[in-house]
C-alpha cells in the first residue's frame, strides 16, 4: 500500500478545506497539532491563515523547531498563502516577532495582492499540472519578491512569482483547496509518495 499519510498543521486556518483535498488526492489526511502527530506524517500542508498567527502558534504549542527540523531533512511541505509566507527564508515586511520555517530560498512581500476585499480570482499556467489552466483564489495573498538559484518559479500572475517548488518543498500565493479542482494537492501527494522510503510503505 503506498497511499501516504499528510498532515495539516491545524494551528488557525482554513484547514478543513485541505483535508478535503488531500483525501480527494489519495491521501490519507490529518490535522497536526503537537509535535508527536508531526512525527507521524510522511508530509505537511501549511495552511492559508494570518502568517504571523500560525507562527506565535507554532511557537506556543513546541511546533516551530521540530517543524523546521523536519522541512531541514527532506519531509515534504506544501505552503499555501500564509503558509507560503512561513517557508520563505526571508520575509519582506515581517510583523514584530514572527518567524519561519523556511526551506525555500526566496523573498515574500505579505498581503503584495492587496486587503482582503480586493481578493480575486485569476487563471494561472502552472508548470507541472497538466491539462486546463489553474483557477487561482488571491486572499490577501503575498507573492515573491525573488528566488535564489535552488528555487523554480511554476507560476507568474501580472509579472509577480506565486508558485514556486525547491526540492520537496511547495508553496502557492493562491488557494487551490478552494476551487474543488485537486490537481495542485495531488502534485504535492506525487512528491510525497517519490519521497518515501522503501521501508515505510
Amino acid at each position: 500500500m503506498n497511499t501516504p499519510v499528510i498532515g495539516v498543521l491545524a494551528l488557525q486556518g482554513d484547514v478543513r478545506e485541505h483535508l478535503i483535498a488531500l483525501a480527494a488526492a489519495d491521501a490519507v489526511a490529518r490535522p497536526v497539532r503537537r509535535p508527536e502527530e508531526l512525527a507521524e506524517v510522511d508530509g505537511l500542508v501549511l495552511p492559508g491563515g494570518e502568517s504571523t498567527t500560525i507562527s506565535k502558534l507554532a511557537v506556543l504549542f513546541g511546533l516551530m523547531e521540530p517543524l523546521r527540523a523536519r522541512v531541514r531533512s527532506g519531509m515534504p511541505v506544501y505552503g499555501t498563502c500564509a503558509g507560503m509566507i512561513m517557508l520563505a527564508d526571508k520575509i519582506l515586511d515581517p510583523r514584530s516577532g514572527q518567524e519561519t520555517i523556511g526551506g525555500i530560498d526566496m523573498i515574500v512581500r505579505r498581503n503584495a495582492f492587496g486587503r482582503q476585499n480586493e481578493s480575486f480570482e485569476a487563471a494561472l499556467d502552472v508548470r507541472g499540472i497538466p491539462g486546463d489552466p489553474v483557477e487561482g483564489v488571491f486572499i490577501r495573498a503575498p507573492w515573491v519578491e525573488s528566488v535564489g538559484a535552488g528555487a523554480d518559479v511554476l507560476a507568474e500572475h501580472e509579472g509577480h512569482i506565486v508558485a514556486v517548488r525547491q526540492g520537496n518543498a511547495l508553496a502557492t500565493s493562491f488557494h487551490p483547496e478552494l476551487t474543488g479542482d485537486h490537481r495542485v494537492h495531488s502534485l504535492f501527494v506525487d512528491m510525497v509518495r517519490a519521497n518515501r522510503t522503501p521501508e515505510s510503505l
